[in-house]
């Protein structure tokens, strides 16, 4: 009985033998090590001089090279407004976008999860058309007032002529991929028109671009997430709510948001390190005014070839704050991000 006992517990697939925990451990170790090591390597390089940087490779301190703050004293005293600027501007923007994003998101997920959607195709067409002849009116220079009441009126017409035939309907589902989609499209090939529409409207080198830029980029991403999560919420608890008179807004916001808290902390840590590290639409919305860390650091490499010393202590504190948030948050981003994974 021991004996079948002891071949049980080998053959359990939550135990492993003392040979295969030993392999793991030193694939672990060796995994953590790539990990750990380019910080390591950013905070020994914030302490060394040029030459020592130039000359090494050294990577222990006191041993190698002599630790110096020079660096660390030349960003944050000699440089201590060009620094602190982009520091408030990634802070303010990363934190603004992602928690509007959050919101707007999380009610179109909702809405995709709990409501059913059927749009005629027809009208969708009748829709990108007049919207196409309005573009058209206003850019050959006819008043733009005049070209919406006339791409208005199109619409209304098509919408009660040939959209009336079309018998083919867009679902959730056909929502849902039409938005993520977008986010299939390099981020090069819209940076322009982005451009262009911010400089019409005033809005270059302004926080207020680079969040609406940034909440339109990352809403896609919170509506996949979110429709998952909210997937996973049991509709008997909404059931039971509503029966109790609480409206569609009430149980969203006293049922629903309370139980996914694990999903929308992940998510908004995620779309936080998106916007956190964005650099695209940041280098051709902003100058000097709203720049953001990203910019800062890619400007380290000068003419003189890149500045590593400088480099790493812009990156230093420039990740700090997303890892121990990521740190203060794990329970909720381990638990958020498993949802779905198990789902049978």
């Amino acid at each position: 009985m021991a004996l079948a006992r002891a071949r049980r517990r080998r053959s359990s697939i939550t135990r492993l033998s003392p040979q295969a925990m030993a392999v793991s451990y030193v694939l672990l170790c060796a995994w953590a090590v790539v990990v750990i090591f380019p910080l390591y390597w950013l905070a020994i390089t914030s302490l060394k001089t040029p030459i020592e940087v130039n000359g090494g490779p050294f990577y222990l301190p006191f041993r190698d090279f002599k630790p110096t703050l020079e660096s660390w004293r030349y960003i944050f005293v000699d440089l201590r407004e060009d620094t602190f600027r982009p520091y408030l501007n990634t802070l303010v923007v990363g934190l603004t976008s992602t928690a509007i994003t959050l919101l707007l998101g999380s009610m179109a997920a909702y809405g995709l999860v709990r409501m059913r959607y059927r749009v005629r195709l027809g009208a969708v067409a009748s829709f990108v058309t007049a919207l196409a002849v309005v573009v058209v009116a206003v850019v050959i220079g006819a008043p733009w007032q005049l070209a919406v009441v006339g791409g208005l009126a199109l619409f209304l017409l098509l919408l009660q002529t040939a959209a009336r035939r079309s018998k083919r309907a867009l679902g959730n589902d056909d929502i849902a991929f039409w938005m993520i989609s977008q986010r299939m499209l390099p981020p090069v090939a819209i940076v322009i028109p982005i451009y262009i529409f911010f400089e019409q409207l005033g809005l270059l080198d302004t926080w207020t671009a680079l969040i609406i830029a940034y909440v339109a980029s990352h809403l896609p991403i919170v509506v996949w997430l979110m429709r998952d999560y909210f997937q996973s919420v049991p509709i008997e608890l909404e059931e039971s709510a509503a029966i109790d008179g609480a409206s569609r807004y009430r149980i969203f916001r006293s049922v629903v948001l309370p139980l996914s808290v694990p999903g929308l902390v992940a998510t908004f840590l995620f779309v936080l390190v998106f916007a956190w590290n964005e650099y695209l639409i940041a280098l051709f919305l902003t100058s000097a005014n709203a720049q953001t860390l990203p910019l800062t650091v890619a400007a380290q490499n000068a003419t003189r070839g890149p500045q590593w010393w400088y480099m790493s202590v812009l990156i230093l504190i420039m990740i700090v704050p997303v890892i121990a948030l990521a740190i203060a948050l794990e329970r909720y981003i381990a638990r958020g991000l498993l949802v779905g994974a198990v789902k049978g």
